[in-house]
């Protein structure tokens, strides 16, 4: 074996394992970070829209000197931001 064939087995070797370095850790996508959005954005408007159904079902079924639609709306959006706080601690990792 000469000198260049062992070179270029050593590139060949060197650019294998950058490949494949590459396939394990591909990095930050953009498309990753529209779908992290997305499910953020998912996890405030489902508790939401759901505090305000329930409470406009209460408002009908139990009336109180105060709204419930508007205290279940409030405690959705807490609720939401909880579960959204929670999704981006965990795609921080």
């Amino acid at each position: 074996m000469t000198r260049d064939d062992d070179k270029t087995t050593k590139e060949i070797g060197q650019r294998a394992r950058r490949k494949k370095d590459a396939r394990d850790d591909p990095g930050p996508s953009p498309l990753r970070g529209i779908g992290t959005f997305g499910m953020i954005g998912w996890s405030i408007a489902v508790p939401t829209l759901i505090g305000i159904f329930l409470g406009l079902w209460l408002d009908g079924l139990a009336p109180q000197n105060f709204s419930w639609t508007i205290a279940l709306l409030l405690g959705g959006v807490v609720l939401g931001a909880f579960i959204a706080w929670g999704w981006i601690g965990k795609e921080g990792e």
